[in-house]
């Protein structure tokens, strides 16, 4: 494979890989270095990658092992899942204030959820890949999948339930 062939497969899901390993890992300097990181490692298995089912697939599956072992490593222990937060120029500034608050809320409820919860949430609502390219990254069967996220999205919903209706009633 060539270099040119190289960007015109990879290039494509290179932001993907970045938003995760910016979910994963604490800073953008962390998420950026991981990604280069991948991209690295993907460029040494170029030959192989003519043979893969899904190149995309597996470079999401590199990103998440890669990061997770950072998370692991004895360099990371002041490292924490955290989320970039939306910005739009064009909302007023009470709006703002307020998606700001509720992107707060629900990194601090992801952080709460099982790992593979997080992750298949993460994969599914902010990444928007399908339950087979989910199953396949994660490892996982397809009813475990479903199972994890039906279980992040409702411990998701009744925490939020439960921050916006306390005192009322």
């Amino acid at each position: 494979m060539r270099q040119t062939e190289f960007i015109n497969v990879v290039m494509p899901f290179k932001d993907k890989l970045y938003r995760l390993a910016k979910r994963l890992l604490v800073s953008r300097e962390e998420a950026e270095d991981a990604t280069q990181e991948i991209l690295m490692k993907l460029w040494a298995k170029q030959d192989e990658m003519g043979q893969m089912r899904s190149v995309e697939a597996f470079a999401m599956t590199m990103t998440k092992n890669f990061c997770l072992d950072r998370l692991k490593s004895k360099q990371a222990t002041n490292l924490k899942l955290v989320h970039s937060n939306y910005r739009d120029e064009k909302t007023s500034l009470q709006k703002q204030l307020e998606a700001q608050d509720s992107v707060s809320w629900v990194e601090r409820i992801m952080e709460e959820l099982p790992e593979q919860q997080k992750m298949v949430l993460q994969l599914r609502d902010v990444e928007e890949y399908d339950f087979e390219e989910i199953c396949e990254m994660m490892d996982m069967k397809p009813t475990a999948v479903r199972v994890a996220l039906s279980r992040a999205r409702k411990t998701v919903r009744e925490k939020l339930l439960e921050k916006h209706s306390y005192g009322i009633g």
